[in-house]
Order: C-alpha cells, then sequence, then structure tokens
C-alpha cells in the first residue's frame, strides 16, 4: 500500500495512510482459505498448525513467550550463571522412569536383518539387539533433562543453566504434557535446597515482572478472552512472598480437608509415599495457601536417584521441593544434589541402574565434590501460565504428544 502519511479521521489511531496505489504481493483464495473470520476453536487450530500464527491468540502467545525466553536469558547472566548446552542425545535415564525416545540408525522396518548378541559359546544369537553394531556402539536415547551434564559444569565453574529441548515418551493425553519441550535447569555449586528455592523464587518473579511491563498489550488480550483475573494473578506472583511447607505437613493439610468430603475429590487417598495429583497441588495453592507455594523434603520412595537423602529422618525423604502455583499446580521441580559417592553408589543399586552408564557423573563425586543444588522449570507450562490459556499444546509452535507428529 502507498499513499501519504496523514492525521486519522478515526478514533483508534494516530495517523493513517490515504491509499492510491495498492499491489496484491501474494494472493489468499478466501474460498479456500482454512482461517474464516471467525473466532476459530484453538483445538481446530492445532490441525493447521503452520497457519495458526496468523491468529491473535498463538501471535500473542508467541510474543510472550519470547519475552519470557530472553528474560530467563537476562535473569541467569545478570547474576552471573554461565549458559550452557548439554546434549539432545545420551544414553543416561536421568529420572530412572524409563520414559525414553530411543536413537538408532538400525534398519528397525527390517527385524530379521537386525544384529542380534551372540549366546555366551559364541555358537549361535540371543533375542537382544546387539547395540555395539549401532551408530553411537551402545543404546542411545533423547534426553530428558539436561542436569546430569549440568552438574559437570557446575562443579568446575560454580553457578551454570540451561535452556534447551528436552523429551519424555509418556502415553500421556493431558493438557500439562508434550513429549518435546524446554527446560530452564540451574545447576549452583556450594548451595542446598533453600538456595535453589530462593533463586527459583526470583528468577519467576523476574522474567513474569518484565512480561508485564514489556507485554501489556498481550496480556490484556488474554484477559479479555481466557482469564480475566490473568493480570491480577501474575501481579500477585511478583508482589508476593512465595509460602513454604514440608510435605509431611501438606499431606496433613490435605487429608484434613479431604475428611470433611471425599466425594469432591477424584483422588481422595493421601498418606506419606502420595505422588501428589493436579488437584492436590492446585488445593494447596489456590485455597489453602492463596499464592505459590513450595513443597519440600519429599520421600525417597517417589523422587529420582541423585537427590541428596536427608540425614535427620533416617533417609525417608529427600531434599527435594516442588514450586506449586495457582491454577497450574507444579511449575518447578528441585533438589539438593547427592554428592556423598558411596549414597548414590547404593541408591543406584536399589534402583538397578548401572553404575557403568554413569561412570562420568560417578566421577564428579570422586574428584572433589561439592554440596551442590539446583532446579528444572517446565518452560511450556510457564508460557501457559503467564498468557492464562488452558492446554499446554498451544504454548510451543509445534506441539508433540502420543499419536501427533505433525508439520
Amino acid at each position: 500500500v502507498e499513499g501519504p502519511l496523514v492525521k486519522s479521521q478515526g478514533g483508534k489511531q494516530a495517523v493513517e495512510v490515504t491509499a492510491n496505489k495498492l499491489k496484491v504481493v501474494g494472493d489468499c483464495p478466501g474460498d479456500t482459505y482454512p482461517l474464516a473470520k471467525k473466532r476459530h476453536s484453538l483445538e481446530y487450530l492445532r490441525t493447521i498448525a503452520h497457519l495458526r500464527p496468523r491468529t491473535n491468540t498463538i501471535a500473542a502467545v508467541a510474543r510472550v513467550r519470547s519475552h519470557l525466553a530472553g528474560a530467563i536469558h537476562s535473569f541467569f547472566q545478570e547474576v552471573g550463571f554461565v549458559y550452557v548446552q548439554t546434549p539432545l542425545i545420551t544414553a543416561s535415564d536421568c529420572e530412572g522412569a524409563g520414559e525414553l525416545f530411543r536413537v538408532t540408525t538400525l534398519e528397525m522396518d527390517k527385524v530379521s536383518d537386525l544384529p542380534l548378541k551372540k549366546t555366551e559359546d559364541g555358537k549361535g544369537t540371543t533375542d537382544e539387539i546387539d547395540h555395539s553394531q549401532d551408530f553411537f556402539g551402545k543404546p542411545a536415547y533423547l534426553t530428558v533433562s539436561g542436569q546430569l551434564g549440568g552438574e559437570t559444569y557446575a562443579s568446575a565453574l560454580g553457578d551454570i543453566y540451561t535452556f534447551g529441548p528436552t523429551f519424555r515418551a509418556e502415553n500421556s493425553q493431558t493438557t500439562r504434557h508434550l513429549a518435546e519441550f524446554h527446560m530452564v535447569e540451574p545447576e549452583m555449586a556450594f548451595a542446598d535446597l533453600d538456595s535453589a528455592m530462593e533463586n527459583a523464587e526470583q528468577m519467576l518473579q523476574y522474567v513474569v515482572k518484565h512480561v508485564l511491563d514489556k507485554c501489556k498489550e498481550d496480556l490484556e488480550f488474554f484477559a479479555k478472552f481466557y482469564d480475566k483475573e490473568l493480570v491480577k494473578k501474575l501481579e500477585a506472583l511478583v508482589e508476593q512472598p512465595f509460602a513454604r511447607v514440608s510435605y509431611r505437613e501438606a499431606i496433613a493439610y490435605l487429608q484434613e480437608e479431604i475428611a470433611k468430603d471425599p466425594s469432591k475429590w477424584q483422588f481422595p487417598d493421601v498418606e506419606f509415599g502420595t505422588d501428589l495429583s493436579t488437584e492436590h497441588e492446585r488445593w494447596l495453592a489456590e485455597t489453602k495457601f492463596g499464592s505459590c507455594v513450595f513443597v519440600y523434603n519429599y520421600p525417597k520412595a517417589i523422587k529420582a536417584f541423585y537427590m541428596r537423602d536427608n540425614d535427620e529422618d533416617g533417609g525417608e525423604t529427600v531434599n527435594a521441593m516442588d514450586l506449586l502455583v495457582p491454577g497450574v499446580g507444579e511449575l518447578v521441580g528441585g533438589s539438593q544434589r547427592e554428592e556423598r559417592l558411596d549414597v548414590l553408589l547404593d541408591k543406584m543399586g536399589e534402583l538397578e541402574l548401572d553404575p557403568e552408564d554413569y561412570w562420568w557423573y560417578l566421577d564428579l563425586r570422586r574428584f572433589g565434590s561439592v554440596p551442590h543444588a539446583g532446579y528444572g522449570l517446565g518452560f511450556e507450562r510457564l508460557v501457559t501460565y503467564v498468557c492464562g490459556i488452558e492446554n499446554i499444546r498451544e504454548a510451543i509452535a509445534y506441539p508433540r504428544y502420543p499419536g501427533h507428529a505433525e508439520f
């Protein structure tokens, strides 16, 4: 469009272009264009994910996401953290959960041609695939976390953080899970669980304040169409100190509340050792405390092998924490890491993890170990929270989940 820029006759803008020349740069036939002049459902827009950034909602999400990512880097850089890029392909299962995507160049379409391990006498073959003939010479997977690699650099540089894609082969169709997502994972040397909680609180308040300052128009849009209380909720996160409660106390609060009317709860059975569900987490954050809340000192049995055992209760719990936020539930998970080699080896044995697969991780404990702690923030969950949208599939450009890997 070409023409002089003049004072606007309308009331919504200061100036406008008086067009005297119009040239069509890219033709878009209205009869076949999938985006009509109406409000489409978010479910429909996922089927045309290559076009959905042209909608107001997804464009606003993209802008807020961009600002959040930039603010995360700014926060860590300003407080002296070093940005480390950890590998996406790994032989280690950081969480010990076994929900891994395998990476291979073996011809999986030709089962009869797969190399098999030989029997002990070398005369026959077993039913197990011989991964020594695969690309990496051993089983390899897409990473579920950059934490283990991050610890190696924290032991040398002090405070570091990673921010990159991670993968989880979890057969989940919930609004809170993706198969491919991004994790922010700081790791701090000479730090304990309190240090991790303080850093997580400071980081979240910093990045949310940044979005409140820089994305007012987009937040107003989300408040109008998705969550009327959004701005108030975000301002409360920035202004209110986060509450802290031990896991044992949280269980006691839940038991007391559930006893009033168990029929209101999908999972009314709560005891020490229960892995809290979303309804439990949201009740704690939204009703009991009315703010973000750290739940700390979780049972050892429901947490990962690398978390440090608590000495004061005989190792029944570990120095772990989850940050619960209103409207979402868990947003951050972290712990003080187990720096004692003998204790870590015992825990790996209990979980049947092969120390040979983690020899380099164990070396960190053999050669100059120090107390250290860290946490992981699910970036797409943060995006959904800040935008006030319900489904995490809108928080990423091309969502990957069971049965769906389009575009």
